[in-house]
C-alpha cells in the first residue's frame, strides 16, 4: 500500500489558485495570478529537496495536466525536476477525451474514488498531487490524503480557490517538518489523521 500526498502552494489567506502566472487560472475573475513569483526560486529549491527527491507517481486533475504537459514535455531534459516529472507515471483525472501525449500518462475515468483507492492499495512509490484544486476537494471529501505538503507564501490575495474550501471535513494533523525560506515563505508538512 502506498500513501497519497498533496503538494500545494498557498497564500497566507489560503488561496492556491494560479501561483505561477497571471493567466494560469483566471476562472471566476481571478486577477492575482503569479502571486508566488517573488519567492519562487528558493521555494522550488526547497520543494526539490523536500518533496521531489524520492520517487513518486503523479496524480493530477485535468486542468493542471494541461498546464504541466506542454511545459515539461518541452523543457530542458537535463533539469532534475523536469527529468523526474517526465519519468513519473502520471494518473490524470479528466473528463476530456483529448490525447494524453505527455509520456507515461494514464487516464482515470469512471468511479474516480474507486480508481484512486485501488491505486493507493498497489505497491509503488508515493502518489503526489500537484495543484489540482478540484481533485484535492474530492480527495479531502473522501479522506484519501495521507500527507499535506504545504508552502505558504507571504502574500494575501483575498478571493480565490482555497485549499480548505467550505465543507472541509474536520481532521487532526501532525506537523512532521517545518522550514522557512529567507523570503518569508514557509514549508509545513503534515501527516493526516481523522478526528
Amino acid at each position: 500500500m502506498r500513501k497519497l500526498a498533496t503538494l500545494t502552494f498557498q497564500t497566507l489567506d489560503g488561496v492556491m489558485q494560479a501561483p505561477s502566472s497571471p493567466d494560469e487560472d483566471m476562472s471566476d475573475g481571478f486577477a492575482h495570478g503569479g502571486w508566488a513569483n517573488q519567492c519562487w526560486q528558493e521555494v522550488m529549491e526547497q520543494v526539490s529537496r523536500e518533496a521531489m527527491a524520492e520517487p513518486y507517481d503523479l496524480l493530477l486533475g485535468g486542468a493542471t495536466y494541461r498546464i504541466f504537459a506542454p511545459h515539461f514535455s518541452q523543457a530542458d531534459v537535463n533539469d532534475p525536476t523536469t527529468h523526474k516529472l517526465n519519468q513519473a507515471k502520471k494518473y490524470v483525472v479528466t473528463s476530456s477525451q483529448d490525447e494524453l501525449a505527455w509520456q507515461n500518462s494514464h487516464r482515470i475515468t469512471g468511479d474516480v474514488i474507486e480508481a484512486i483507492t485501488a491505486l493507493k492499495q498497489q505497491d509503488g512509490p508515493l502518489l503526489q498531487v500537484h495543484g489540482s484544486w478540484q481533485l484535492i476537494q474530492t480527495l479531502l471529501h473522501h479522506n484519501l490524503i495521507d500527507e499535506f505538503r504545504l508552502w505558504t507564501f507571504p502574500v494575501i490575495v483575498g478571493a480565490g480557490k482555497r485549499l480548505f474550501a467550505d465543507g472541509a471535513i474536520p481532521k487532526d494533523l501532525t506537523l512532521t517538518k517545518l522550514e522557512a525560506c529567507p523570503s518569508g515563505a514557509f514549508m509545513h508538512i503534515y501527516q493526516s489523521s481523522t478526528l
